[in-house]
């Protein structure tokens, strides 16, 4: 049986690849058309280099090197306009090129050649950014054996990602969004039988009777609804928005930033509306902003989604709202602020950290204190 032969330009590929996919977490980047190139990311681990990109072809000539430098930038383009990102610092690897090529790094585009490991030591951008690349790279298997070890832990790698990945984006039974919709339902029933006008007075929000004292108002106003078609239309946007929130947050999650976002809402509408306001669509709002947080936070995935429907759904639904004086558009922006700063409070599963929850409290608990001032205190 004939022994696996790898040169060694495809066993360094390999070896890089091995070491950013399973020890540094980046991800392929799919590229129609790219050639004898990989393109990885990892632009949500504050990485110097949110894009690492292996050359594998030739490159035998200074013009060809300059059209791979202009290509590049182009493709990093759409990446930063995919990802919504204003700057990505990428690292370009090449491991085969003439011997009469300029290697020249550009704003934001650090290139390095790497003939073997031991040229890592020329870079000292890789010795800061990666110090144990060196170290990963000295495999001692040769042949089928390293082929094998390489492929077999990549493929690993992927798995668990993929898995993380799947526990997120799969769908769950929305209990607390069934919950909402019903408790809404059974609520704007009971106003028809006593009275709309009455529910509302009993529950509704009014700047001046919060003020009075019957604060309660903040919350029992997300439940009351002025019309059948008024109702219908939130709970239609509740079941298809909220049942997502609640399968990419957690059913907890969930009903805080439901509630933070109503709250909020409420609290915009005291303070810009002084008027009489109902109905869940502050609430909803918010969860169009935790939609936004949370797609932001999978831009590589969802990237598409946000700009070709989140951003469009809440700019119409505005747009809507300010040409017609019978919307709250108030309690709109409230909701959507509070969706937001609730999400980043909560904290988006494997993405956000410590900090940045610690930061969503504090932000919000001081947008709340601002507001309450505004509201009881300043009107």
């Amino acid at each position: 049986m004939n022994e696996l032969v790898i040169d060694e330009k495809e066993e360094l590929v390999m070896k890089l690849l091995h070491y950013f996919i399973t020890e540094k977490g980046y991800n392929p980047i799919v590229l129609h058309g790219g050639k004898d190139e990989i393109w990885l990311e990892n632009i949500e681990d504050n990485n110097e280099y949110g894009v690492v990109r292996i050359v594998s072809g030739y490159i035998h000539n200074n013009e060809q090197f300059s059209f791979d430098s202009y290509k590049t930038k182009q493709i990093i383009k759409q990446i930063k306009k995919k990802t919504f990102s204003l700057s990505i610092n990428t690292l370009s690897i090449y491991v085969d090129l003439g011997d009469n090529v300029k290697l020249e790094s550009t704003d934001k585009v650090d290139c390095v050649y790497l003939s073997n490991i031991d040229d890592i030591d020329k870079y000292d951008n890789l010795k800061i950014n990666f110090p144990t690349l060196k170290h990963n790279l000295n495999i001692k298997e040769k042949g089928i054996n390293l082929f094998s070890k390489l492929t077999t832990e990549i493929n690993k790698s992927n798995e668990i990602k993929a898995k993380k990945n799947q526990d997120i984006f799969a769908p769950r039974k929305p209990i607390v969004t069934y919950t909402l919709i019903i408790i809404n339902v059974i609520l704007y029933i009971l106003s028809l039988v006593i009275g709309k006008n009455t529910m509302v007075g009993l529950f509704g929000l009014h700047p001046e009777l919060v003020k009075a004292g019957e604060y309660y108002r903040i919350i029992t106003c997300m439940f009351m609804h002025a019309s059948t078609t008024h109702l219908l239309f939130n709970m239609y946007a509740l079941y298809i928005i909220g049942s997502q929130i609640e399968s990419f947050f957690n059913k907890f999650k969930y009903i805080i930033i439901y509630l933070i976002s109503g709250i909020l809402g409420c609290l915009f509408s005291m303070i810009f509306t002084q008027t009489w306001s109902v109905g869940a669509s502050g609430a909803i709002f918010g969860l169009l902003g935790s939609m936004l947080y949370f797609g932001y936070h999978h831009r590589m995935y969802l990237g598409t989604v946000i700009k070709s429907q989140i951003i469009p759904v809440i700019v119409i639904n505005l747009i809507i709202g300010f040409s017609s004086s019978s919307i709250d558009n108030a309690a709109h922006i409230g909701g959507l602020i509070g969706g937001i700063l609730a999400s980043m409070m909560v904290g988006v599963k494997d993405r956000d950290d410590k900090i940045d929850k610690v930061n969503g409290f504090i932000i919000t608990v001081i947008l709340v204190v601002f507001l309450i001032y505004l509201a009881f205190f300043m009107n």
